[in-house]
């Protein structure tokens, strides 16, 4: 689409919908000049500042894209969905299970409410106001300052990429999924298509390239994310008034700021937000940037590329990331939500959330370990290690990965909270992890009474599991069950394995103790030590008198 055509469906849009003017905030902490509701630039107005700001990279953007084409071309993989459909998750990905996400970046410094501080710190009146009112209160009036000014602040003092690589494997992860850029604009490699990264500004350190280094040291595999998509539209609350994100000096960094715009047309929901050509351009040239330099053994994608504005360049984005990787002999992964791919063509993932069953195709599931935040925020509410190791467990059982965020604070080191809760887990995987790693769902994930709360955005609704719950996995051959409550009276019973499947041997993992069971129709019984072996949930390896079929599993 043509800055030009886009430019008409922003007059368009205005028709319809009207502008829409913010009343003042009330007068407690702010300068009158910034409490002034002004008129938005038009969306051509808006292109022709932000392809200003960038206009610098211009030979360096063509040089990528170029790039891209030319690895596209050698294949195997066609930018369109009938080929890409053919991608396979590969093994070491399917083995790893667990992985660990970071969200770190300027909006740290703040750390008031999460990694949304940029967007709603401009948003002066409804719930997220609160943000508004703390950047005032915190760091001067709009707009002499804004998010731009939080970047001196953003010094990663205490920043360790060893240390952090050390505890994330000691924590059991497989993988680690740092943030190379996330809505801010603000990226956290090293970029040639920037002046607004951390090697540049701020820490004045190529945050991606330490941490690559560090991570595959201790033989994890690395992924990036990248959110820059909805960077289109992330800062356009200061469009409504007089802040710096309508000085055209900052371009650059607040990106395009064009109003979200949705509609009804057939009863449906429709996005009418621009997106150029040119800021499509720049989202591909700038995630094929960190696809080159840093080799990813994992891509991570949020929502917005489900967008239709996105599909051509999302297919010639995709074609690349496995083009490029197949031309090394490099196996990776790319992760997406909702719709924006089509099964087959890329791995799942699902959001703060769960599915009822086990899904043929691998997926995964990401949450954090703060309720509600993703950064770093301080009086933050966080899970209990029981909350995530059986997140982990029912993901697993259902042919699906854990990835685990916390987030950091803005001088590098990890909130004691968030590492607590690492050290726990890894401590669960040493004694179980033969019941996960490279594990294999069964012919039903579990039984019990506790029903998962399934789909996105649901990860604090399911009720805590009882002793009554099991998840079963298996690998090379043998059965696992794991137990998600110890039973008060050291009986328990697995109604899947009645006398009809019969069993030679019970192992409790934690100890490898030998347990006393016995079988008939109603399942089988297990006598259980006096005390628990250990914390959270209980895996016992159940050898059968026929060996169940083994899928292959990579060595980790």
């Amino acid at each position: 689409m043509s800055i030009r055509s886009n430019a008409r469906l922003a007059v368009l849009w205005l028709a319809l919908v009207g502008l829409t003017c913010i009343v003042p905030a009330p007068a407690f902490a702010e300068d009158p000049a910034s409490a002034a509701s002004v008129t938005p630039p038009d969306a051509a107005t808006i292109e022709r500042q932000w392809i200003a700001a960038n206009s610098k990279f211009d030979g360096v953007r063509t040089a990528i894209l170029k790039q891209v084409d030319a690895a596209v071309a050698q294949g195997p993989f066609e930018p369109d969905w009938v080929s890409l459909v053919h991608y396979t998750t590969p093994l070491w990905y399917r083995d790893a299970k667990f992985g660990i996400f970071v969200h770190w970046g300027v909006y740290s410094v703040p750390a008031f409410k999460g990694e949304w501080y940029p967007r709603h710190m401009y948003e002066r009146t409804g719930e997220n106001s609160d943000r508004y009112r703390y950047q005032l209160a915190h760091y001067g009036t709009m707009p002499e300052k804004g998010y731009k000014d939080l970047i001196p602040l953003f010094k990663a003092e205490h920043f360790d990429p060893d240390a952090w690589a050390r505890l994330f494997k000691q924590a059991g992860a497989r993988y680690v999924v740092p943030v190379a850029e996330h809505h801010d604009g603000f990226a956290m490699y090293d970029s040639r298509l920037s002046d607004w990264t951390a090697a540049k500004m701020g820490p004045h350190r190529d945050v991606i390239g330490a941490l690559a280094k560090s991570i595959r040291a201790q033989g994890m595999y690395l992924g990036l994310s990248s959110h820059r998509a909805e960077h289109d539209w992330f800062y356009e609350y200061g469009r409504s008034f007089n802040s710096d994100v309508n000085d055209p000096r900052y371009a650059a960094l607040y990106g395009p700021a064009h109003a979200m715009r949705a509609f009804k047309a057939d009863g449906k929901d429709v996005d009418g937000t621009v997106v150029s050509q040119a800021f499509l351009d720049d989202w591909l040239a700038r995630t094929a940037e960190f696809v080159q330099d840093y080799h990813p053994d994992l891509l991570y994608f949020d929502w917005w590329i489900g967008q239709a504005s996105f599909r051509n360049q999302l297919t010639r984005l995709t074609a690349f990331y496995y083009d490029q990787a197949a031309a090394r002999g490099q196996q990776v992964v790319l992760n997406y939500k909702s719709d924006a791919l089509p099964d087959g063509a890329a791995t799942l993932n699902i959001e703060r959330g769960e599915l009822g069953d086990i899904r043929r195709q691998p997926w995964q599931t990401e949450t954090s370990v703060s309720d509600d935040s993703w950064g770093y925020a301080e009086g933050d509410i966080y899970k209990s290690p029981d909350v995530i190791v059986h997140l982990l467990i029912d993901v697993v059982s259902k042919n699906g990965n854990l990835l685990l965020n916390i987030g950091p604070k803005a001088d590098g080191s990890i909130p004691p909270e968030a590492r607590s809760i690492l050290l726990a887990l890894g401590q669960w995987l040493r004694a179980n992890g033969e019941a996960i790693y490279a594990s294999r769902p069964w012919t039903h994930f579990g039984e019990g009474p506790t029903k998962v709360a399934t789909g996105s955005m649901q990860d604090t609704k399911t009720k805590p599991y009882t002793a009554q719950d099991f998840r079963f996995t298996t690998h090379a051959g043998v059965l696992y069950a794991i137990e998600l409550g110890w039973p008060d009276d050291r009986k328990a019973l697995i109604a899947s394995l009645p006398a009809s499947l019969p069993v030679r041997t019970v192992t409790l993992l934690d100890g490898h103790r030998k347990l006393a069971f016995n079988q008939d129709q109603q399942g089988l019984y297990l006598q259980l030590p006096a005390q628990p072996a250990g914390l959270h949930a209980y895996a016992y390896r159940i050898e059968l008198s026929q060996s169940l079929p083994a899928e292959a599993g990579s060595a980790l």
